[in-house]
Parts: structure tokens; C-alpha cells; sequence
């Protein structure tokens, strides 16, 4: 018997929805074109920055991130927020880094019993979908820009 409701039949975009924490970040991920990608297969590890995270973001830059002609910068930016396979918050209290989808290595801390990556504190940790694991954070975290 399934003690998560729903844990192994949603995927991760509709576990996200369901949260309802993670609102501004379904918005995102439909106008970077990655929605498919997050209901696919594949097992992911997403750290998905909540609503009260995108609303410290500088006026005007989430708003410039969502138009048609910034959907690269916007895929780019939400790649880091993925890392490939399905880590727990144990798993990744044990990395130094992690490698993540849009080809950068964000840093991974564990402090006191809390995990952060690049600086972003998880505080919703290990909400399980069908196709992998979803990490709440409160910032959202920008890669390098120069690669």
C-alpha cells in the first residue's frame, strides 16, 4: 500500500501543481517549452524555487523572463534547477556538487542538517512523483553566464 498519495501515478509538473507552492514555477516551465520534458519518463531531481522565491527576484526580471523571445535565457535558468536521476535530501546532503541539467555544477552544502544548493535553502524536501523528486527552495538561482 501507498502511504503518498498519488506519489507514483503524478509526474512531477502535476506534483508541483498539487502542491500549490510551486505555482510561478509550473508558469515557467510552460513558456521555457520544458513541460514535457517534466511529465516525461525520465527521472529527475527538480529544485523548484516556491512563489515566495520568484518574489525576490528584481522588479520586472521574472515578467522579462516569461516573454517568447527570452524563452532560452528561461530554459537555461530552470535547467539549473534540474539535475538528473532521483536524489533524496540524504543523497544530496553528501555531494559537494551537483551536476545539473543545463551543463553547470551547482554548490551543494549541508549545514546543520539543512541542505542548500548555490545557495538556496530547501525547505520542502523530498516530495515524490512518479517520474522523480521535487526539493522546494526559497531562491531561485541563476547559472554562470559565461560557460
Amino acid at each position: 500500500m501507498n502511504n503518498q498519495p498519488n506519489a507514483s501515478t503524478r509526474n512531477l509538473l502535476d506534483t508541483a501543481a498539487d502542491n500549490g507552492s510551486f505555482k510561478t514555477f509550473g508558469i515557467a516551465v510552460e513558456k521555457a517549452g520544458l513541460a514535457e520534458t517534466l511529465r516525461g519518463p525520465g527521472q529527475f531531481t527538480v529544485f523548484a524555487p516556491t512563489d515566495a522565491a520568484f518574489e525576490k527576484l528584481p522588479a520586472g526580471r521574472l515578467e522579462a523572463l516569461l516573454k517568447p523571445e527570452n524563452k532560452a535565457e528561461l530554459a537555461s535558468i530552470l535547467n539549473y534547477h534540474v539535475v538528473g536521476g532521483r536524489k533524496t535530501a540524504e543523497d544530496l546532503g553528501k555531494w559537494e556538487s551537483a551536476r545539473t541539467v543545463n551543463g553547470q555544477s551547482a554548490p551543494v552544502k549541508r549545514v546543520d542538517g539543512k541542505v542548500s544548493i548555490d545557495g538556496a535553502q530547501v525547505t520542502t524536501a523530498d516530495i515524490l512523483s512518479a517520474n522523480g523528486i521535487i526539493h522546494g527552495i526559497d531562491k531561485v538561482n541563476m547559472p554562470s553566464t559565461k560557460q
